[in-house]
């Protein structure tokens, strides 16, 4: 099993002191000499959790917001990795594919052939104008994204790639640069909808699996998730291809689980009077029924019967901070890829 967690960001981070102070500085020039509070976060986070155990750093992009742009910030943390892969968010529709490709590449050689793309065919129809974009309704979103995703493989392939699409065109396209290993880099993508599904099973690597709706606890998100699976294998076989499936669910440590439930609610509010509710109630409530808050052989527990059901990748939504990230190294990642836990820092 593999493990992931946000770069802390405003839009993607709760309880981060970093990030709220970033927030409220965005619009202000900063103190010379000082870089921007959630880069210098992201720094000390990330690399602790690289060295942590962690495999996956998701790179999220909402670019109507106070966040760095997901390609800066990956390129600037990411190069320091020596384990963890750089997973970035791409909104097709915003981004030229082609840009994109010659982007992937060079940032793929930076990481060691260690960068993903993560697709988000986006909904926030302001942001999109904002940038120069539309957002696409029905069969011509999908339509659009494969576009997308074939030129970016086309490129990365080929010495001389054209396309004729719909949406996009290119003619005799060539990258000079090409990814850092034979195999390109990989798609990821989440969608819940019928047709959204027909897209991950035919044209991505892996699927983030949508928590089920109605699902009040972790029996429920089991029996949900597992039939969520079994219908994305019967989708793929029909393509014929497979997908790999991953999952964020909210992972907090604590002697008990109302404890660990407890202290994530207080360090929320302690430093967010009033948190984006999109945040909250979209996010991270969904994410907290998934088991995975509480006591460390609990969580561990139920992580391994995500892995039982074909879960291989865990994205871990947690509170932002270094101890936090080095504690679920030690008494929940290496339990569980076989290691002895690892050593307190310093």
């Amino acid at each position: 099993m593999q493990f992931g967690l946000y770069a802390p960001i405003p839009m993607a981070s709760v309880g981060s002191p970093e990030t709220v102070q970033a927030n409220n500085e965005a619009l202000q020039p900063l103190p010379p000499g000082r870089r921007d509070a959630q880069f210098d976060h992201g720094v000390n986070l990330l690399m602790a959790a690289d060295r942590a155990g962690f495999d996956l750093t998701l790179f999220a992009e909402r670019p109507l917001g106070s966040d760095m742009a997901a390609w800066v910030n990956a390129s600037a943390i990411a190069s320091r990795f020596e384990h963890m892969r750089a997973l970035v968010a791409v909104h097709p529709g915003l981004w030229d594919p082609v840009m994109t490709a010659k982007l992937a590449a060079s940032l793929d050689r930076i990481c060691k052939g260690r960068m993903a793309i993560n697709i988000v065919n986006g909904w926030f129809d302001e942001e999109f104008r904002m940038f120069g974009g539309t957002v696409l309704q029905g069969e011509e979103r999908y339509k659009r994204t494969t576009e997308f995703i074939d030129i970016l493989r086309g490129l990365w392939t080929h010495d001389t790639f054209s396309y004729a699409g719909d949406h996009y065109n290119v003619d005799k396209g060539q990258l000079l640069l090409k990814p850092a290993t034979s195999t390109p880099p990989e798609i990821y993508s989440v969608s819940a909808s019928d047709r959204g599904r027909d897209f991950i099973a035919e044209h991505c690597d892996w699927w983030f699996v949508n928590f089920p709706k109605e699902a009040e606890n972790s029996d429920e998100v089991m029996r949900g998730l597992e039939d969520a699976i079994a219908d994305m294998d019967r989708r793929t076989k029909h393509f014929g291809r497979k997908v790999r499936y991953a999952l964020n669910p909210f992972v907090a440590i604590g002697d008990s689980e109302k404890e660990a439930v407890d202290a994530t609610i207080k360090r929320i509010f302690e430093y967010e009077a009033d948190p984006d509710p999109r945040k909250v109630e979209r996010r991270m409530l969904p994410a907290t029924r998934a088991g995975c808050m509480g006591p460390a052989d609990k969580v561990v527990k139920q992580l391994r019967r995500f892995g039982d059901i074909g879960l291989e990748l865990i994205l871990c939504k947690l509170i932002p901070t270094v101890e936090n990230v080095q504690r679920i190294g030690r008494e929940i990642i290496a339990p569980i890829k076989g290691g002895e836990p690892l050593k307190k820092a310093g």
